[in-house]
């Protein structure tokens, strides 16, 4: 088990990213913890809402910055920074045409709904357990344009399969459904929803896919192309430990049938600087090739914080050093501590998250923590017992709200969330602070 080291000083961060590049594959975890702009005295517990930033990360925010506060710099530079979104888009799998570096996931999922040509009577199938932003923006469209909007609600618990997921949403879709809207993991439960088998799915009914992927980056060593999807918004300060403000957008703009054989949807850039100002782009492609640059049009929207791209590229390029199939298995491996640590104290019964089926299974774990069913009911103490892990031992959780199928109620839940900075050690300790402080509120 791995013990926490103190922080390597910001201004050696950046240097030896650069000396230790070829290292950091075979470097020790608790090596690469120090990496992290991490307070001493704290359990980060809930990158599910952010991450730690490197220092590394951190320097480059404040150097791209210096360089371009004295305002003589071009702040529209030219190719839409497409430096920053091809570091960045090899990453994921994907080209720079079809990434584009956008302010947070719910940005770019607003962006995507907005942008797709939907009109009265058209149907969007999507859960109750989506992200505010997703059901909003979509609830937007009903009142604005007469959409219709179907929801199911997700099975939860420890022995949720994935095939139950998959038959609920084949039995919800009908003809009139156009869309098909997921999250690649749930905030709420922390329940990887089986993407590929959903675009699959939509692949047979000929439906467009948007996955809320705010969770994916950093976590999963993900290629984006192959999950299938036509849009997949992300967060690039999650798992992905960029800066607060960067998300990112894959827009898919070329057909790979192996991946995805369906023609390109319909899409209005609808916040677009770039986007011609007479006459119409050219047709969207129906091969391998790219006809056009989807993402130029939705990257430009005016000025923009450069370092904001630099740094996330930072980020991402930290990752590809270290190894993303490495990253994804000590998350993982962390996860599985968490969740039997979890289950030993509270019992499997107060599992919200999956443990059963290990397809279903993210670092993003969810639970009830107090002895009386009936409590998950209670907002309140759910609450106050968040805060006061805190406050009174600087462990920082977060707690979810989220429908229960056959349940007259709306539950609330403890979430923690392991990364590559946590360790067992404290791991350990949050699971016996949280177990210790639940009997006492019990």
């Amino acid at each position: 088990m791995n013990g926490a080291v103190d922080p390597i000083p910001a201004h050696r961060a950046a240097t030896m990213i650069a000396e230790r590049s070829s290292n950091l594959r075979t470097a020790e975890w608790s090596e690469i913890r120090g990496l992290f702009a991490l307070d001493p005295g704290a359990i980060h517990l809930n990158t599910g809402t952010v991450g730690a930033m490197p220092h590394a990360v951190l320097d480059t925010v404040d150097r791209v910055t210096r360089q371009w506060a004295g305002g003589l710099g071009d702040v529209y530079p030219p190719g839409m920074y497409q430096d920053h979104r091809a570091t960045i888009a090899k990453a994921y799998g994907v080209d720079q045409d079809e990434l584009v570096i956008t302010h947070n996931a719910t940005e770019g999922v607003a962006r995507v709904i907005h942008g797709l040509d939907l009109h009265a009577g058209d149907e969007v199938l999507t859960t109750t357990h989506e992200c505010y932003s997703v059901l909003s923006n979509f609830n937007l469209l009903r009142n604005r344009f007469g959409i219709e909007l179907t929801t199911i609600t997700l099975p939860t618990g420890y022995d949720v399969r994935a095939e139950q997921i998959i038959e609920l949403f084949e039995a919800a879709i009908t003809p009139r459904t156009k869309v098909l809207a997921f999250a690649g993991i749930t905030l709420f439960t922390g329940t990887k929803l089986p993407m590929r088998a959903l675009c699959e799915l939509a692949h047979r009914h000929g439906l467009i896919t948007v996955i809320d992927g705010a969770l994916l980056p950093g976590m999963l060593d993900l290629d984006m192309r192959a999950i299938g999807a036509d849009f997949i918004s992300c967060s690039g300060s999650k798992f992905q430990c960029g800066p607060l403000g960067t998300g990112l957008l894959y827009m898919r703009n070329k057909i790979h049938p192996e991946h995805n054989p369906l023609p390109l949807p319909t899409f209005w850039p609808i916040i677009s600087t770039w986007y011609p100002m007479k006459g119409s782009p050219p047709p969207r492609t129906r091969t391998s090739i790219e006809s056009d640059n989807i993402a130029d049009y939705v990257q430009s929207a005016g000025s923009a914080s450069i370092a904001r791209g630099a740094a996330l590229a930072t980020a991402c390029e930290m990752w590809d050093e270290i190894g993303r199939d490495r990253i994804e298995r000590r998350i993982m491996l962390l996860a599985d501590y968490a969740r039997a640590l979890i289950t030993e104290r509270f019992g499997r019964q107060a599992m919200y998250s999956p443990g059963a089926d290990p397809t279903l299974q993210s670092p993003l774990i969810a639970f009830h923590p107090f002895r009386r069913p009936e409590d998950a009911w209670n907002v309140k103490k759910v609450h106050e017992y968040t805060m006061r892990l805190q406050r009174e031992y600087r462990l920082f959780t977060r707690w979810t709200e989220f429908d229960v199928a056959g349940s007259p109620h709306q539950h609330y839940a403890s979430r923690i969330t392991t990364h590559i900075f946590n360790d067992h050690d404290e791991i350990a300790r949050a699971v016996d602070i949280m177990a210790r402080l639940a009997a006492e509120m019990s």
